[in-house]
């Protein structure tokens, strides 16, 4: 692949709902600029951007992939996001390489959930934009109703560029609006023809709108606007361009991906119309100097790039993909990672396409590239010379709530699947894996139960590696609401030493549910020797780890030991500990037990239509609705308090009432008693497992 300059370069991101086409627009893109012979479609598993055997299989995009396409003297990276909201980690980082989107909208099906979120995303990040209409070809695929569905939400930055031209309910061809000139298909070729009648109206309405935001990008325009004069095509373009730069113009256009009409356009239009790199800024901190570093994809100054995704496949390796913001990156140049403040060379450089690393001599600022085997690297690393060590900031990542407790299905396999889940971690920012040594369960948390199904299908697939996953245990505490006094006394006689061990205790409610027990002792008269106090300690200690009422850690117990005797001979420290364990038991079951549960402070953010849906739901669940607040694009954030319990499934709840709308966040806040439903089911469980004579966990 030939080496291009910034100002060639148009990075690109295909946004929008799952299944809108994105996949196969980016496949028509390849085989047009003749990546590919003949175009794979995903249905049949063989498109260049879908490349996993998970994504083959499911017929949907996971993760990001990217496909460089050379197209008349420009290199267009197109990188294809996933749709489904349990890859919307991949679609950030995606976001955060491109320069500007395109959001894709599926004709038949019209505006969806995930153009929203497409269009959220980029107002975030200020990025370009189009709007691409496909699936034409269909038969009540409308395009004029995508356009007035966007203008409503949108407003009048919507401008359709094309406009479709159908006879007998088939598409067959498009009318430019700025050349006001009709096109049809022929097989592949495109040839002119009259635009027919019933365009006539439309297109006058199409050209006002346009016309008016060419007029509003200079005074010297305007004027010449409300004198009657008429623009040049050139005159046209380069105002929109500016335009569409600036993100006051979203242009419309349409097209077929299976049968590539429209997509040779689209492509034309994104050179014509969407940024190069060097129209955009970015900054970072020089390390050395403490000064804002403006790299603003200037190849003349220093190097440095960003790492903005990792991949790491049992069969390609490890490639971390970066995007080059100052300088030129060359084979064999040192570089120096400033995160993990490592010097390493970089040995070949490379695009991907898809899966298949292509190498090249060198890449230019605002270029995309993947490096081989960078060991330490992660993904948001930045990339520089020791020279000048550059840290640019880090771009936003969701957090994964959704969590479910893992298992291996082998018990050998234990050190294979933290290898592989480490690998995954690396590879996925909202996959998170956790150690939950408190209940002795691993946890894993994704952004979605169909996120955690994937994960486990590559662990079989890729990693050889069974785990099942299961609900996981909630973290409930033990402890005492009244007080107790009671007293043990431990005797054993065997041949030779016995064992005597004999306590009397108090247990009360320390009321401090932070710390499980609180010792002290009023022995009066050296009942029990001073050197016995802390085996007394201890028996507590081992005692609080495991509750005598559902075998939960124990919290807010204050003990007081006050009495009890000893014998010379046979007392002992472990007969004193064993006295303190039984005696703690028979007083803590006295003090009227009770069990804790974990309350989580929740926020859920909803548009407005669905609140009542989503407060009925959250009484169900046993959640104290706290109170709402008014947040931008019509929507309201609802605070409540909910236990953590109530929280299993919510995700995927959340997601069906407010058709995908919704996004929630939570944090454990404290420990509130139980209901006694809840604990008498608790207690019950423990008892059946005892029955069992496991005992254990």
């Amino acid at each position: 692949m030939n080496v291009y300059t910034t100002e060639k370069i148009r990075n690109v991101v295909l946004l929008g709902h799952g299944g809108s086409g994105k996949t196969s627009l980016a496949e028509a893109m390849a085989y047009l600029s003749g990546i590919t012979s003949r175009m794979g479609k995903v249905a049949d598993g063989n498109t260049v951007s879908d490349y996993s055997k998970e994504e083959q299989k499911r017929k949907f995009s996971i993760s990001t992939s990217v496909i460089p396409i050379e197209w008349e003297g420009y290199k267009i990276n197109v990188i294809d996001a996933p749709g489904y909201f349990d890859f919307v980690g991949e679609m950030e980082e995606a976001v955060s390489a491109a320069g500007a989107a395109i959001i894709v909208v599926n004709g038949k099906s019209g505006i969806e959930v995930g153009t929203e979120k497409a269009w959220e995303l980029c107002e975030k990040y200020k990025l370009p934009r189009f709007v691409y209409v496909s699936n034409m070809d269909v038969d009540n695929a409308s395009f004029r109703q995508v356009v007035e569905d966007m203008t409503s939400l949108y407003g009048k930055k919507i401008a359709p560029f094309h406009l479709p031209i159908r006879e007998n309910e088939k598409f067959v061809g498009y009318i430019n609006v700025i050349t006001e000139a009709g096109n049809r298909w022929q097989g592949k070729e495109v040839i002119p023809c009259e635009v027919p009648e019933y365009n006539k109206a439309n297109l006058q309405i199409c050209r006002d709108t346009l016309m008016e935001a060419v007029a509003e990008t200079s005074e010297e325009f305007m004027e010449r606007y409300f004198g009657g004069e008429t623009f040049s095509e050139a005159e046209i373009r380069a105002a929109l361009r500016t335009n569409v730069c600036d993100g006051s113009i979203v242009p419309m256009t349409m097209g077929s991906n299976t049968l590539c009409q429209g997509v040779y356009t689209l492509l034309d239009d994104i050179i014509k119309y969407m940024p190069s790199p060097e129209n955009r800024e970015v900054a970072g901190i020089n390390m050395k100097t403490n000064e804002i570093f403006h790299a603003d994809y200037d190849f003349s100054k220093a190097k440095s790039a960003v790492i903005w995704k990792t991949i790491v496949d049992p069969f390609m390796g490890k490639y971390s993909l970066i995007k080059v913001n100052s300088g030129v990156f060359k084979t064999d140049d040192l570089i120096y990672n400033v995160d993990k403040d490592i010097e390493e060379k970089i040995g070949k450089l490379y695009v991907l396409q898809g899966n298949k690393p292509i190498e090249v001599k060198e890449l230019h600022a605002g270029d995309l590239g993947a490096l081989a085997k960078l060991t330490a690297a992660r993904t948001g690393n930045s990339l520089s010379t020791k020279a000048t060590p550059i840290k640019f900031g880090k771009f936003e990542i969701s957090t994964p709530y959704t969590y479910m407790r893992y298992q291996p299905k082998n018990k050998g396999d234990v050190d294979k699947i933290s290898q592989a889940l480490q690998k995954m971690t690396h590879e996925d920012l909202t996959l998170k894996a956790v150690n939950d040594s408190e209940n002795r369960q691993m946890l894993l948390y994704g952004m979605g139960d169909q996120h955690l199904e994937i994960v486990v299908s590559r662990l079989l697939n890729e990693y050889k590696v069974e785990v099942e996953l299961t609900k996981p245990k909630i973290a409930y505490r033990e402890t005492i609401k009244k007080q107790s006094d009671v007293e043990y006394k431990y005797k054993k006689q065997s041949g030779g030493h016995g064992q005597y061990g004999h306590v009397k205790m108090r247990f009360s409610p320390s009321g401090d549910l932070t710390t499980p027990f609180v010792f002290e002792q009023e022995v009066v008269g050296g009942a029990v020797p001073k050197n016995f106090f802390p085996a007394v300690e201890k028996g507590l200690q081992e005692s609080v780890i495991k509750g005598p009422m559902a075998a939960y850690p124990v919290v807010g117990v204050k003990a007081v030991l006050y009495d009890g005797s000893y014998h010379p001979v046979d007392s002992s420290e472990m007969a004193f500990k064993m006295a303190t364990i039984q005696a703690f038991k028979k007083g803590f079951m006295e003090a009227q037990p009770v069990l804790l549960e974990p309350i989580a402070s929740l926020k859920v953010t909803v548009p407005d239509s669905y609140t009542g849906d989503i407060m009925g739901d959250l009484n169900k669940r046993r959640g104290r609705v706290l109170g709402m607040n008014p947040v931008a694009g019509g929507k309201q954030t609802i605070e409540a308090d909910i236990p953590m319990s109530g929280l299993f499934g919510y995700c995927t709840d959340l997601r069906s009432m407010t058709g995908g709308r919704g996004e929630y966040s939570y944090e454990f806040s404290r420990y509130e008693q139980a209901p006694s439903d809840v604990q008498e089911r608790e207690v019950a469980a423990r008892a059946a497992k005892v029955a069992e004579n496991s005992g254990e966990d």
